[in-house]
């Protein structure tokens, strides 16, 4: 059985196998969007691993002593469990799979991400509880997949599970692969106003170099304010940014100084600006509801690397 799949052959409706990231990533490929290559991990490889090497019933053992009063018992249960996936040897069939779909793909440096099968569903969002791994290479990506399957059982995971009761369903996490854009300028756009939540506006927030910056609050970003049906800049914000994120030889990622030309100039121009727009707006269109997507923006060309519903409206 194939516990792999390219984003081309997902659509929306495989929540269920690829988890919430994986599936939109899939429906926008199919939906002509421009997203990054890619492949997902799908929640079946996870369960599969849990069973062949018993952890399944260890798992559950240990989530039965966890006193919810008591943070160090979370904290205790989340170490046991993280360790057990760790040391557990992943299937080789399964090993194979993952390494020949990371061939076909070509690409250097990968983003390795969990994508939960509850992601942000009524009961929810699970966006902000698990872990990505950028600038994974052919090394360590295996590592990494694993790495994403035992972020299910971090403190804040198990927390929020039991929080959130659903101690009984079963939760499990597909592994989204995706090629790494190296980005210029990147950042997220809403496609309602998230303040005002005026419908007829879009903000897109833009930063020099990679997106995790800006995602992570680390940087202010330049806003900038659009009327949607006209599809013309309402307001530019220029932030005057100072440090940006970029990859480094030893792929890793490290801070360096913004030049004093890009300092002063807005991230992204006002022709790029309605262009990245007008991708915005078909996206929304094609979900039928506001989005928040994360994008980049690498050799002239913009990439959409995330999108989901806007919860908050």
């Amino acid at each position: 059985m194939n516990h792999t799949k390219n984003f081309k052959n997902l659509t929306k409706k495989d929540v269920g196998i690829a988890g919430g990231k994986g599936a939109s990533l899939g429906e926008m490929t199919k939906a002509g969007i421009p997203v990054p290559p890619g492949f997902v991990v799908l929640a079946s490889a996870f369960d599969r691993f849990l069973n062949e090497t018993d952890l399944f019933v260890q798992v559950a053992a240990e989530l039965k002593k966890v006193n919810y009063e008591d943070i160090n018992s979370v904290d205790k249960a989340s170490s046991i469990i993280r360790d057990l996936i760790h040391d557990a040897k992943m299937p080789k069939d399964l090993e194979k799979e993952i390494m020949a779909d990371f061939k076909k793909l070509g690409a250097k440096f990968v983003a390795v991400r969990s994508s939960a099968t509850a992601e942000d569903s009524s009961v929810a969002s699970w966006a902000g509880e698990l872990e990505s791994f950028l600038n994974t290479t052919e090394k360590s990506v295996l590592e990494n997949v694993k790495k994403c399957w035992s972020s299910l059982f971090t403190p804040r995971a198990i927390f929020y599970r039991h929080e959130k009761k659903l101690l009984e369903t079963h939760v499990s996490v597909a592994v989204v692969v995706q090629k790494m854009v190296e980005s210029e300028v990147s950042g997220i756009t809403f496609t309602v106003h998230p303040v005002t939540e005026d419908r007829n506006q879009m903000i897109i927030e833009a930063g020099w170099g990679l997106g995790e910056a800006i995602v992570s609050g680390s940087i202010t970003p330049d806003s900038y304010v659009l009327d949607k049906k006209k599809m013309t800049i309402m307001d530019i914000n220029v932030s005057g940014q100072t440090k940006k994120m970029v990859r480094c030889m030893k792929k890793r990622i490290k801070w360096v100084s913004v030049s004093k030309l890009e300092k002063n100039k807005q991230a992204l121009s006002e022709k790029q600006i309605i262009a990245l727009a007008k991708i915005c707006a078909q996206i929304e269109k094609h979900y039928k509801k506001p989005q928040d997507i994360e994008w980049a923006y690498e050799k002239n060309k913009f990439y959409i690397v995330q999108s989901r519903p806007i919860t908050t409206l």
